[in-house]
């Protein structure tokens, strides 16, 4: 890495500038929209040029110090500008994609009232995730099937994340919910059903949240890259790919996993891309070493579901870790990171 770029000259901005210049060998170009805060920038040496379009591309990282709506009008007006490599994507305060720190989100299948929630909130956080997953809104095979505890189930999410500090990660399923994720949720998640529900991938890029796309039940990669086009087409370019397995003839697992999905992505794409074991596999005993598979593959992240008593689960208990077997895997997965250069 020789040249970082800095958007936003401000406290946090300002303060990343001179430190980079007085602790690395790093040419730093910095933009500001004020024009007193980029003049001082220059008589504090904080910065050697200005980051414009023509520097913009030279740089091998950006450091976006804006607020959300600043991040996004950025990123959307000099998308074509970036250099050729991953984007960094902030959830809540986690980074994906790149080189950061694999993002483990992790909880169960369904959310079954505020003291689960925060309670496995607290199990997840203790192994090591990053992220707080649950279901409120559930697209079920079965029209008898428990559904979700919709709203009252998001917000149970809202109390554990106060209570942990965990971003929460949930799933979208209509247009009509966009309100309520944009004032709860961090990363808004678009499960295999909806993979190509085009009108509800159009409502989601206008979205200001980072959304997860998960691979359909039966879609090719072009496909799974195309549905995340209709996303990023609307204006939100923060888009996080999740490989969950596929259908095929194997009926002992749930689903078959693609890792070779993960190399491919990082190939054809500047999307972070994440993998569920979970759902890939639908048995607990196979998802440990899936998520060492995944790891290895070089998944930006995983998706696990955990639940304390996974026989009593209301939904998928069959594919949850207990949050010490979660743990115990993550542990295993931290030594793969380490072996391929990676922290987790």
């Amino acid at each position: 890495m020789q040249n970082v770029g800095i958007v936003g000259l401000g406290l946090i901005g300002g303060s990343l500038a001179k430190t980079i210049k007085l602790h690395t060998p790093y040419t730093v170009y910095g933009t500001d929209k004020n024009a007193d805060t980029m003049r001082r920038a220059f008589l504090m040496e904080a910065i050697d040029g200005e980051l414009t379009a023509e520097t913009l591309p030279q740089c091998d990282v950006v450091l976006i110090c804006l607020y959300p709506q600043g991040i996004i009008d950025y990123v959307t007006a000099h998308a074509a500008d970036f250099k050729p490599d991953s984007l960094v994507i902030d959830c809540g305060g986690v980074k994906i994609g790149g080189k950061e720190k694999i993002a483990v989100m992790a909880g169960p299948c369904s959310i079954e009232g505020a003291e689960q929630a925060l309670r496995i909130a607290q199990g997840v956080k203790a192994g090591g995730a990053a992220l707080f997953r649950g279901g409120a809104y559930k697209p079920r095979t079965s029209p008898y099937s428990f559904q979700g505890l919709e709203t009252e189930g998001i917000l149970d999410m809202v109390k554990a994340r106060e209570a942990t500090g965990l971003p929460i990660v949930s799933e979208l399923m209509s247009e009509d919910r966009i309100p309520e994720f944009e004032e709860y949720v961090d990363v808004v998640q678009i499960g295999a059903r909806n993979m190509q529900n085009f009108q509800l991938l159009k409502a989601v890029g206008k979205m200001h949240k980072p959304v997860l796309l998960k691979r359909g039940l039966c879609n090719t990669i072009e496909e799974w890259i195309m549905s995340a086009e209709y996303i990023m087409a609307g204006g939100n370019e923060q888009v996080i790919l999740c490989e969950r397995g596929i259908r095929t003839f194997e009926k002992y697992t749930r689903n078959t996993l693609d890792l070779s999905a993960v190399p491919l992505i990082h190939e054809k794409t500047h999307l972070p891309v994440i993998v569920d074991p979970s759902h890939a596999t639908g048995k607990a005993n196979l998802v440990e070493p899936m998520m060492i598979a995944a790891v290895a593959a070089g998944a930006d992240g995983l998706e696990v579901e955990v639940h304390y008593d996974p026989r009593h689960a209301w939904s998928d208990g069959a594919q949850c870790l207990t949050p010490d077997a979660f743990a115990q895997a993550m542990a295993k997965c931290r030594q793969v990171a380490w072996a391929i250069g990676r922290d987790m």
